[in-house]
């Protein structure tokens, strides 16, 4: 369907702008009265603003006018609020409109109501912008729409966004002080590298005396910073230019979240974050009517880890062979003995649901205990390494000053 720019006047007199999805030109502007605006111009566009084409300075408006939690959060809650209220959806749709102040958003909500009008689902409209609405989002809506629990279904997915937001600002928030000290740390070694050091070197050159292996480790590093620092950069430049291709292969990305969860303090973070994430949205799954394989199919892109996502993979055929769910997934590596004992008590009474929210709440709990404990394990590992660089540095300029000063004081005897 194409898109087109248009101009145009507000019931106030104020002068708006933007791109509408329609069949035709006709259409747009039928479209643009519906909302109570007056069409001054109208064009077809090859893409919308922000869209996914447009090169460079496309991709960077559409990054600058991302669309915040707290945002999808309010526009949720609005929507589920008139929906239960009775109001049609594309009633509450032009209300939204109007209420809402980010662009990407607002061309989003006018592109969801054009498609409606040419006979669209819901779910099929909110899942031509992936980039605003996850595939999570997207199929709870598909199952609200089916089962006719719109409003219900909508509740849950407040609960799981505010929920997602919630755990990353945690985690987030432990990591700004390690992330400080590191900053400080590599900060530290550069001025050491180059400011504190090379004082030093003429007079450790002229001095006949063997320098011990600190020195001589700092002046190496010296000597490979300043001569050959364009080949150092290059070397990095090609390293991170490799990695980040790297990981942006399913390989890759296997890899890099199968490494992070094998990390010794954080790597229990991310795992149990990940199992109260599988286990919410699974209940939730589970209450809206999607079978155990369809949730198998969204659990693997909305899970948030590559490497857990493989397992689902793996269960997703084991489940089409009748092998349920509990006895496949003692195999997978990423899950722990508890979710599993949970999942088989849930199949074997019959209460799978209530099990599964049993264990999203624990896996809450011990996230919330074990980013506190990140937090509290994390900050003296960082500063005794700022303080092992800082000493090390120490022991490298020290030694040989006071082998100097022996030296010294034996010449003088």
């Amino acid at each position: 369907m194409p898109y087109f720019k248009y101009t145009a006047m507000t019931a106030t007199g104020a002068n708006a702008k933007g791109v509408i999805e329609a069949v035709s030109a006709d259409a747009a502007q039928d479209t643009l009265a519906a909302r109570g605006f007056i069409p001054t111009g109208v064009a077809e566009t090859s893409a919308p603003s922000g869209g996914e084409s447009g090169g460079f300075l496309a991709d960077l408006s559409n990054r600058m006018q991302s669309i915040k939690p707290q945002e999808l959060i309010l526009f949720t809650k609005q929507l589920k609020t008139m929906l239960n209220a009775g109001i049609p959806v594309l009633q509450s749709l032009d209300v939204l409109y109007d209420q809402t102040e980010n662009p990407k958003l607002k061309n989003a909500i006018t592109s969801i109501a054009s498609d409606i009008k040419s006979g669209a689902t819901l779910s099929r409209a909110f899942a031509k912008h992936k980039s605003i609405f996850s595939e999570l989002y997207c199929n709870m809506i598909r199952a609200g729409e089916v089962s006719s629990t719109l409003t219900d279904v909508l509740e849950r997915l407040i609960y799981i966004v505010e929920h997602e937001f919630k755990v990353k600002k945690d985690i987030k928030s432990a990591l700004t002080y390690p992330i400080v000290v590191v900053i400080a740390l590599v900060i530290a070694f550069f001025v050491l590298i180059f400011f504190v050091l090379p004082p030093f070197i003429s007079l450790f050159a002229k001095a006949n005396i063997d320098l011990p292996m600190p020195t001589r480790v700092c002046l190496g590093l010296y000597h490979v910073l300043s001569h050959y620092w364009y080949m150092v950069l290059g070397v990095v430049g090609a390293a991170v230019f490799g990695l980040s291709a790297f990981f942006r292969t399913e390989q890759g990305k296997v890899a890099r979240d199968g490494f992070l969860l094998r990390l010794p303090i954080l790597g229990p973070v991310f795992q149990k974050a990940a199992m109260a994430r599988f286990a919410s949205i699974f209940a939730i799954l589970q209450s809206s009517g999607i079978t155990v394989l369809e949730a198998m199919d969204i659990l693997t892109g909305t899970i948030g880890n590559a490497y857990i996502a493989r397992d689902f993979q793996n269960l997703r055929v084991q489940l089409e062979q009748g092998r349920g769910l509990s006895a496949p997934l003692r195999s997978a590596k990423s899950f722990t003995p508890m979710m599993i004992s949970m999942i088989s008590i849930g199949e074997e009474t019959g209460n799978m649901e209530e099990m599964l929210r049993e264990a999203a709440r624990h896996y809450d709990y011990e996230v919330e205990y074990a980013v506190s404990k990140m937090s509290e394990l994390l900050g003296p590992v960082l500063v005794a390494g700022l303080a092992g660089v800082v000493g090390f540095f120490a022991l490298a300029i020290f030694l040989p000053l006071v082998d100097l000063m022996q030296h010294s004081m034996s010449g003088m005897r």
